[in-house]
């Protein structure tokens, strides 16, 4: 009894306690989750319709789609402007597969197992498979369904014997292939949906017969025109009230995303009379070595932007410069030191020559295994049976371990420099030594080549040309100065944004006022690596004015005028364009009732009255999009249809101006109305419009976050 009164004489110190230790469980399990949420929020490039896409897969798809474009391109490396390009259709690709999937799972739609069989290997191929190169025959260049299947059972092999390089080609081609299956699978779901939807709108008889009608009958016409622009704004009214109810009117149309507004100075880092003094002596320097040296490509390889191409070039692989030198110069013949362009240049004629400028080579590629004797054994072997009449075609397809084997080894046209380039100097050599219809061996990092030179260009001059280029850049003092006379300026004018642009002006320095940017923009007056300005912008605050930002060959000072928030534009930003829409149709009020007043009877009279001439359209009708020499003016359109023959029409405002017409004749085509046809037409298109407009129009309805520009 003693300790249970100590337990309830301790009762309230034991609540505190547990309260405490519940306290502390609580607030430990919210922190963690706090800090899992901040991590998480850390990790978000976008959310849309509720669904989080994280940095790590947005950047897996980047690399993935990346890797895709360098297999088709031949390309080792991407532009920053290509890497721009492919996030952002990764980024579009992944927003549209939300929201398509939200749609299509609503309704139960989806891709059977059986449904992408039948478009990647069965009787109905998807048209992206179809026009895909690698899968052409090489006689008819149409799709061939048994390269497809061949090139399929290829990355289904487990190749265990094949060495490292080529297992790493065996999953390249297994994720390119994965890749455009997706791609067709999501292409398949969005032709579905359209069409679901397209089915649900469909044209009647009077659709058609109304439509046949305006197709079919043109006019021809005489006119004259009042434009706008002959009466000053500054004689036209319109009051706040009338824009504020158009823009309500409108509102819809006024939807922007997030943006800023700012104002910045642009300076370019140029170089100074120094740096070009300078590369002016470099390039003099090596001028006695360059023209005495037998070998200059070492030479080259150090002094110039441009590689030393051991190779021979016609005259048209020359640019304008060059091919001038190669007509005229003798071997060891320099040319320059020149500048032209920012640029100095220096040639040296080393060798000419008369040959083929291209040849048609087909191969048999046997791969390194690692025993170079069974490898030379068969080779030796194929060489045998192809020099004693075997079919090149079909041995390729047997033995060739090249993707070239599906068109019988041929590999296309080479120039010396990209047979070069694309395998290495001795394959070069062989296909342009070899004569047409005979083979050569040779030996690469690909593996062993049997070439066969099928066909060659006729023989031209040629020249082999060493090519020294220096383009002038400012030094890192020419860099200095630009950046502190910068920085020295900024502090000067207090860094204050509002002094800068006319002191600017006199210090010579470009400002570029009010421009308006959004987190999709790329680049910032033309500058490249100028993303960093427009993240900046995003990141900041109104009125905050940035570092200096090194954008390539500029230096870039940013601030930002004004935070445009996602929603709706504000009145005062459309409000310009409201306002000119406005009075154009008060001028043409005006115009209208001047000669409405004059009570005119001629087109000649009309004219005059206008200030104007005549002018003569013909085969004009309903459908007629824009009327040539007028432009788009679908009012005047509907009412030159309607209008009676050799009658003065109007005045009529439309968009540019004030129009009096007369139709003096019209003909009727000869079709005949055929309502299949016609409800058949209207449905096409109309399918093609609503496949155009579908998955745009769900993006719109979506809510999407995009928190790209925290990471790019």
């Amino acid at each position: 009894m003693a300790t249970l009164e100590k337990i309830r004489s301790k009762a309230a110190l034991l609540v505190i306690i547990v309260g405490l230790a519940m306290l502390a469980f609580i607030t430990e399990d919210f922190l963690n989750s706090g800090s899992t949420f901040f991590r998480q929020s850390k990790e978000r490039i976008a959310k849309v319709d509720g669904k989080i896409i994280k940095i790590q897969e947005y950047q897996d798809r980047v690399d993935e789609m990346t890797e895709i474009y360098k297999m088709q391109s031949g390309q080792n490396s991407l532009p920053d402007e290509y890497q721009t390009q492919i996030r952002q259709s990764v980024f579009d690709a992944m927003v549209q597969e939300i929201v398509l999937g939200k749609a299509v799972d609503k309704i139960g739609m989806g891709i059977t197992s059986e449904e992408l069989f039948d478009m990647v290997q069965g009787n109905n191929i998807s048209p992206i498979i179809q026009q895909m190169p690698m899968f052409a025959n090489q006689q008819t260049g149409q799709f061939d369904k048994t390269a497809l299947l061949r090139f399929l059972k290829q990355i289904e092999n487990d190749n265990t014997g094949a060495t490292a390089e080529q297992q790493e080609d065996l999953k390249k081609a297994r994720n390119f292939w994965l890749f455009w299956e997706k791609n067709i699978k999501q292409q398949r779901l969005v032709e579905k949906y359209s069409m679901l939807l397209s089915k649900a709108v469909c044209s009647n008889n009077l659709d058609a017969k109304d439509s046949f009608d305006g197709s079919v009958e043109n006019s021809d016409l005489v006119y004259t025109m009042q434009s706008y622009a002959t009466i000053p704004d500054s004689l036209v009214k319109v009051d706040k009230s009338d824009i504020e109810k158009l823009y309500n009117q409108r509102k819809e149309t006024f939807k922007q995303k997030e943006s800023r507004i700012i104002s910045f100075l642009d300076v370019p880092i140029k170089p100074s009379k120094e740096d070009y003094d300078k590369a002016s002596a470099d390039i003099e320097s090596i001028k006695d070595e360059f023209s005495k040296s037998e070998n200059v490509a070492d030479l080259v390889t150090e002094n110039s932007e441009i590689p030393y191409v051991d190779a021979f070039f016609g005259a048209n692989a020359l640019d304008e410069e060059m091919k001038q030198f190669a007509k005229t110069a003798e071997v060891g013949t320099v040319y320059g030191p020149v500048f032209e362009n920012d640029k100095y240049r220096m040639f040296k004629m080393i060798a000419k020559t008369v040959a083929p400028d291209s040849v048609k080579i087909s191969h048999i590629m046997l791969a390194n295994t690692g025993d170079d004797a069974k490898v030379k054994a068969t080779a030796d072997s194929l060489v045998n049976v192809i020099k004693k009449g075997g079919d090149f075609a079909q041995l390729a397809q047997k033995y060739s371990a090249d993707q070239s084997a599906e068109k019988g080894g041929e590999l296309g046209w080479f120039t010396e420099a990209t047979a070069l380039r694309g395998v290495n100097a001795d394959f070069a050599k062989a296909a342009f030594t070899t004569g047409v219809g005979d083979v050569a061996v040779v030996k690469s990092n690909y593996g062993t080549h049997i070439i066969k030179v099928t066909e060659r260009t006729q023989s031209i001059p040629k020249y082999k040309i060493a090519d020294i280029d220096m383009t002038v850049s400012p030094s890192s003092k020419t860099y200095g100065k630009i950046y502190n006379a910068l920085n020295q300026f900024i502090g000067k004018n207090n860094n204050n944004i509002a002094h800068l642009e006319d002191a600017a002006k006199k210090a010579g320095y470009d400002f570029q006022k009010d421009v308006t940017i959004t987190i999709d923009d790329q680049t910032l007056a033309n500058a490249k690596n100028s993303r960093q300005v427009i993240r900046w912008a995003f990141q900041n605050g109104k009125g905050k004015l940035s570092e200096i930002f090194e954008c390539d060959t500029k230096f870039i000072i940013a601030t930002v005028k004004q935070e445009l928030h996602s929603g709706y534009s504000p009145l005062a930003a459309v409000a310009p364009a409201l306002r000119a829409e406005l009075a154009a149709q008060k001028k043409g009020d005006q115009i209208v009732k001047n000669l409405l007043a004059k009570k005119l009877t001629s087109m000649d009279a009309y004219a005059q009255a206008m200030g104007s001439k005549i002018d003569t359209v013909k085969f004009v009708n309903f459908g007629t999009r824009s009327i040539a020499g007028v432009g788009l003016e679908p009012k005047l359109n509907a009412l030159i249809s309607l209008a009676k023959m050799n009658t003065i029409n109007g005045p009529v405002s439309g968009n540019n101006g004030v129009y009096v017409f007369d139709v003096y004749q019209r003909t009727k085509d000869a079709r005949t109305y055929n309502e299949k046809e016609e409800r058949s037409a209207m449905d096409i298109s109309n399918s093609y419009r609503i496949g155009y407009q579908l998955v745009q129009s769900l993006i719109n309805h979506a809510k999407v976050d995009d928190n790209r520009i925290r990471f790019y």
